[in-house]
């Protein structure tokens, strides 16, 4: 359910740190400050993603964004396998989400994390990330919520992470899981009440 041990603890440390630091790079705030589009934060949702970038007409700067933000989780999990070991990569990418989700440089006020998490899947082991997105995709394209999207790709990642032979992942998938539903609260209590604005509908 989770990876052999073999990295030292200091190198974890060490790992761990850099991860987080990695994660808490803000793309959204970059892209937005690059292609003139204002404080983010103030935008929209005030969110720090490619979902709250895209609010503002841009495609370009929240393709950019979406990028962005899952390439650190991916980058962070190669990294780390590279010079060290599965576990390490495990951690790196665990640290890259918290570090998006609360990033030292926003006063650890920051995304939700998809994007983030679906780079770390997708590097950890692409045939969970692949069946992660394209969960998204289908309840993104039948029911036009991105958010549910996310929920449902979420909650399904460690029976995925088992079904396809894959159980050291099981208990990652479990804890970026939590913190994904723990990021989209305000977004289930809209679900629940009907609320949830759909892909592409007018405000």
């Amino acid at each position: 359910m989770m990876p052999e041990i073999t990295t030292s603890f200091p190198m974890l440390a060490m790992v761990a740190i850099m991860g987080y630091l990695l994660g808490s790079v803000p793309f959204g705030i970059v892209m937005a400050r690059v292609f003139g589009l204002g404080d983010l934060r103030q935008i929209g949702s005030g969110n720090i993603g490619a979902t709250n970038v895209l609010r503002t007409g841009n495609k370009p700067a929240a393709l950019l964004t979406l990028l962005g933000d899952a390439g650190k989780g991916a980058a962070a999990v190669l990294l780390a396998r590279a010079f060290l070991a599965e576990d390490a990569a495990q951690l790196a990418g665990f640290t890259a989400f918290l570090g998006h989700c609360f990033p030292i440089f926003l006063g650890f006020k920051g995304g939700k994390g998809v994007a983030t998490w679906l780079g770390t899947m997708l590097a950890l082991s692409w045939p969970i990330g692949l069946a992660a997105c394209v969960t998204w995709l289908v309840v993104a394209v039948v029911f036009r919520i991105s958010s549910l999207a996310a929920l449902s790709a979420a909650m399904l990642s460690p029976i995925l992470a088992l079904a396809l032979g894959f159980p050291s992942y099981v208990l990652l998938s479990v804890a970026l899981a939590l913190l994904i539903f723990l990021r989209h609260r305000a977004n289930i209590e809209r679900l629940i009440a009907g609320d949830e604005p759909r892909i592409g509908a007018k405000k």
